[in-house]
């Protein structure tokens, strides 16, 4: 099982970023997709999911509104779009295959700053 994410970097508050999960060795369009995050310091955050067909799609309070999560099962890939950042959206972000983040990829590291 192979996940890895791409499309962090710095940027400003307000602004937007997209991130990608790329994933392989499993059944993609057969599992529930998560998105993970861990501020400096901090622990693990669920930030959001989605299910098989796209048709259930939830967030963390934190970022609802913001965030909307997609895939395509086509491509194996899973992807966050991210607008209105703030300071306190810094962290480093792993797409997961359960909720706790216990199967997710090395992530990708989003700094929110001036």
């Amino acid at each position: 099982v192979q996940l890895v994410e791409s499309g962090g970097g710095l940027v400003q508050p307000g602004g937007s970023l997209r991130l990608s999960c790329a994933t392989s060795g499993f059944t993609f369009n057969h599992y529930w997709m998560y998105w993970v995050r861990q501020a400096p310091g901090k622990g693990l955050e669920w930030v959001a999911e989605i299910n098989v067909g796209s048709t259930s799609r939830r967030y963390a309070d934190s970022v609802k509104g913001r965030f909307t999560v997609s895939r395509d099962n086509a491509k194996n890939t899973l992807y966050l779009e991210m607008s209105n950042l703030t300071p306190e959206d810094t962290a480093l972000y792993y797409c997961a295959r359960d909720s706790k983040g216990t199967l997710r990829g090395q992530g990708t590291l989003v700094t929110v700053s001036l």
